[in-house]
């Protein structure tokens, strides 16, 4: 079969002939692949810099962790790679499938999960979204975060907030769902006026060591806070001062590979992927999207996109 193969951490993965995977047990499915995203957690994990990181291997190995896919019996679903996605062949596991609605496309249903996962795995689980809740959203003209502010407005948000450096993004995302966009600039913290319910971070970083500052109390009673890292575009590090912690009403976590038990990445399964996939078949979440070919993958990798567009490669 045909395969994008990384044959070192860091290295372009290659378009070559590489052998088809085969299932090992019963709760293994091998599946032909339709479509699959490129998104930073791959980049990441490729390179080798992500904690989840695998090293290649001799023989090289085939990357892509998820994508849309035909089972054997003709259906087009929603499938996590127990092998390397980005091929023409793949083996999926049996109970981590979603069915695909007839009326949306492999690309928007390819590009759709990771986006869901960063969003609402933050806003459901961790930040434990309320009715009428005040959401920030850190960095919400990548992908990711568009999708956050359309899902925060689904689960009820009262108004959402939304950060971003590409002022055209910005923009856009007022029809999205956004209620107040602030550019980051070097002094957007100034312009940030809470009391916050919610904020859900994809940058980090300073631009989070800044948001942090503003809530610092005075020693008088502070409105709680459930402030949930997602992503780290903008570093991975951060100064943040005892007083910020002690003067504040103020829940911290993150989001993430790991940070779920098996029930609610269950119910991302079974409930929230499935719900999220008819919200776009029916036009009411929307995105971007760049569509290109498996066989280009050695050139198209470090392809660079609009802002707030997904890489999809189609098989």
């Amino acid at each position: 079969m045909k395969a994008a193969v990384l044959y070192q951490a860091g290295g372009l993965p290659q378009y070559v002939d590489f052998p088809a995977p085969t299932s090992r047990d019963e709760n293994e499915i091998e599946v032909a692949v339709k479509a699959v995203a490129i998104k930073h957690i791959d980049k990441s994990i490729a390179s080798g810099k992500h904690y989840s990181s695998v090293a290649p291997g001799e023989n090289g190995r085939v990357i892509g962790g998820d994508g849309i896919c035909i089972l054997p019996d003709g259906r087009r679903v929603y499938g996590l790679g127990v092998s390397g996605m980005l091929a023409e062949r793949a083996i999926i596991e049996r109970n981590m499938i979603v069915p695909i609605p007839d009326s949306l496309d492999d690309v928007t249903a390819a590009a759709l999960p990771n986006a869901v996962v960063g969003a609402a795995m933050a806003l459901r689980f961790k930040a434990n979204i309320q009715q009428g809740d005040t959401v920030l959203i850190n960095g919400a003209t990548g992908f990711t975060g568009r999708v956050a502010v359309q899902i925060a407005k689904h689960y009820g948000a009262k108004k959402v907030i939304a950060t971003g450096r590409n002022l055209h993004s910005l923009q856009e995302l007022l029809t999205l769902g956004a209620d107040e966009i602030i550019p980051l600039t070097d002094d957007f913290h100034t312009r940030l006026k809470g009391p916050f319910d919610i904020i859900i971070d994809y940058l980090w970083g300073h631009t989070a060591e800044k948001i942090l500052s503003t809530l610092k109390g005075n020693g008088r009673f502070t409105h709680p806070t459930r402030y949930v890292s997602v992503g780290s575009m903008a570093g991975d590090t951060i100064t943040l001062t005892s007083d910020i912690l002690r003067s504040v009403d103020l829940q911290l976590s993150g989001s993430g590979l790991g940070a779920w038990p098996k029930e609610q990445v269950g119910l991302l399964i079974s409930g929230i992927l499935p719900e999220m996939f008819q919200l776009a078949a029916n036009g009411q979440l929307i995105v971007s999207t760049t569509s290109v070919k498996l066989k280009d993958i050695s050139t198209l990798w470090d392809k660079d996109v609009s802002s707030g567009e997904r890489l999809v490669v189609t098989i």
